[in-house]
């Protein structure tokens, strides 16, 4: 039998200052849940941040990592000439890896091809080409949509353009939308070890993965997304495959004695209560907790829990 990937479940916690966390594609503006007041992110928004660092580590290291699903599909070429979707991937796979195949050969390989891509090995991935379709679960999963720790209210900002806004217009336009003020981010995830098998997954990949999300938000550039900073990175290991903690996404919560949530601006305003997660983790189901932070009062108040299951690890 194949050894199995430990089965996990992964929290994520970043925070947001005046920035758009995750912008609806149709408005452009953050995705929010009026209900409950709380900023949301999707599972989609993650998994760009690592397809992005594995692309832009490329950058530097060139063919480091092979990446099946391009943000930028211009990306993507063969002959020189630029392509599109997963079956003109599929053929820079075929033409870099088993260049001589034929229609039999490719039945047999075409798992093989997509699993030569981390993304694919991580998050699934599917191929249309013909006589070879392709349909790999992602054994790694993140939450629909995710929402903040805290409330928050959306503030209207106003901007102006430098750019003529049409060809008979010589002045800039003006610009609305609205952003975050302060938010941290939780981001719940899980990894399947049966998935795993099948996507050939590795415990580096996960490693690399964990890196990804934590140096590609540090790192975000664009205008909605530069003021943002990885908070903590935990995973919660599983004894058995088949165990699972009810609610882990609901174990972290904030304390902030002196303030309204809403008028939480910084790291300053609370402290994370930690109690939950710290009787929950005491569960036999529950291996041990690898974490990481760079935030040493965070890092004090985990330590000081006394509990030998949290462990402190690198990324």
């Amino acid at each position: 039998m194949e050894k199995l990937i430990e089965k996990s479940e992964i929290l994520y916690l970043f925070e947001s200052v005046y920035t758009i966390p995750n912008g609806d594609p149709f408005t452009g503006e953050q995705r929010y849940d009026d209900e409950t007041q709380k900023a949301l992110v999707s599972d989609v928004r993650i998994k760009r941040y690592v397809r992005d660092y594995f692309i832009e580590q490329n950058y530097l290291y060139p063919d480091k990592y092979e990446v099946f699903v391009f943000n930028d599909r211009s990306q993507v070429k063969e002959d020189g000439k630029s392509e599109s979707g997963a079956a003109a991937r599929m053929r820079s796979l075929w033409a870099k890896y088993y260049p001589k195949a034929n229609t039999k050969d490719k039945i047999k390989l075409a798992e093989e091809v997509m699993k030569k891509c981390i993304d694919v090995r991580l998050f699934g991935g599917i191929s249309t080409e013909k006589e070879v379709a392709v349909n790999i679960t992602g054994p790694v999963q993140f939450a629909l949509l995710n929402p903040s720790l805290n409330k928050c209210e959306l503030k209207v900002h106003q901007n102006t353009s430098v750019f003529a806004s049409d060809t008979d217009k010589s002045r800039g336009a003006i610009g609305t939308t609205t952003v975050v003020p302060y938010t941290i981010n939780q981001i719940h995830g899980w990894i399947n070890p049966y998935s795993a098998i099948k996507s050939g997954l590795t415990q580096a990949d996960i490693k690399e993965m964990l890196k990804a999300i934590w140096d590609s938000v540090n790192n975000a550039n664009t205008r909605s997304k530069s003021n943002q900073s990885s908070v903590l990175m935990l995973q919660l290991i599983y004894n058995n495959p088949t165990d699972k903690l009810y609610g882990a996404d609901k174990l972290i919560t904030l304390d902030s004695p002196d303030k309204e949530e809403l008028q939480l601006r910084g790291l300053t305003d609370f402290t994370f209560n930690l109690n939950k997660l710290n009787e929950a983790v005491q569960s036999d189901k529950i291996k041990e907790v690898r974490y990481y932070t760079e935030i040493e009062a965070l890092k004090h108040n985990i330590e000081t829990l006394k509990n030998p299951k949290f462990k402190f690890t690198t990324l």
